[in-house]
């Protein structure tokens, strides 16, 4: 009788009270509106870092590390996510504000307007010279006369925008063009992470990677300024996520072995 009687409207409120209820009990509502505040988990992804995000080949959605992470992360909101996607790390800071989480190095010129995690995954940079250079080492890059290619407003141009102090910086707009660059323009240098680095280096044989690493990459997870109870939660869910093997497993799913999961975040 009572099923007779209920409503397709009614049937629909309770159905969203369940769920909302369900999702109370989990995660605290505060979180969920500060993380969500538009309805739907909106997740930056940058396609430039081949470590943390890779594009299925067959339907173009995101896959890797940091898309499981937003998945699982929307999975406990309990709300829909959209991803936005980039191809370099610079233009996710750049769209600021048009989203909800995403995955970028922690560096204190992002920092002023982003609240990181701790890391989740750690990885290189590392310098590609030609062959014949006469650039041997990590330190002996920072020379007079020395122009190194960069993706803008990378980790890696972030950091060595501090660091370098003779050696002259070249910028474009993404780590796949400033390799273009280097090779096109016979610059003495390029930086970048490790993986690609690596890869581009074999598929180039004219070229070499200077052994070693002039930084270490911290990959996090952030979420704009402003909302403290759902970074709060995002510490403690990338915390989560290390120690049950989570983000190992999503980094060897999609053949990232060389990359390392971070150590737990010092207690507080």
């Amino acid at each position: 009788m009572l099923k007779a009687l209920a409503s397709p409207a009614l049937l629909l409120s309770l159905l969203f009270s369940s769920v909302c209820g369900a999702m109370a009990d989990n995660v605290p509502r505060n979180v969920v509106t500060e993380l969500a505040p538009t309805g739907k988990l909106r997740v930056a992804i940058n396609f430039g870092n081949i470590v943390l995000a890779q594009k299925d080949p067959a339907s173009g959605e995101p896959r890797g590390v940091s898309a499981d992470l937003a998945r699982e992360l929307a999975k406990r909101l309990a709300a829909p996510i959209e991803f936005l996607t980039f191809d370099a790390a610079g233009k996710v800071f750049d769209a600021l504000g048009k989203w909800d989480i995403a995955f970028l190095a922690i560096d204190p010129v992002r920092a002023a307007g982003i609240d990181f995690t701790a890391p989740y995954v750690i990885i290189e940079g590392a310098y590609v010279v030609p062959a014949d250079s006469s650039l041997k080492t990590v330190e002996d890059v920072d020379r007079g006369g020395v122009r190194v290619a960069v993706a803008r407003a990378s980790a890696y141009d972030l950091y060595l925008t501090r660091a370098l102090k003779q050696a002259k910086l070249v910028r474009e707009g993404s780590g796949p063009q400033a390799l273009e660059m280097f090779r096109r323009d016979r610059l003495e240098a390029a930086a970048g992470v490790k993986q690609p680095i690596v890869a581009f280096a074999k598929e180039h044989p004219d070229m070499r990677v200077i052994p070693g690493r002039f930084m270490v990459i911290e990959q996090a997870m952030g979420t704009p300024k402003g909302r403290e109870a759902g970074s709060r939660y995002l510490r403690e869910f990338i915390e989560e996520m290390k120690a049950s093997g989570f983000v190992a497993k999503a980094l060897a799913a999609s053949g990232q072995t060389d990359a390392a999961v971070a150590p737990p975040a010092p207690v507080k």
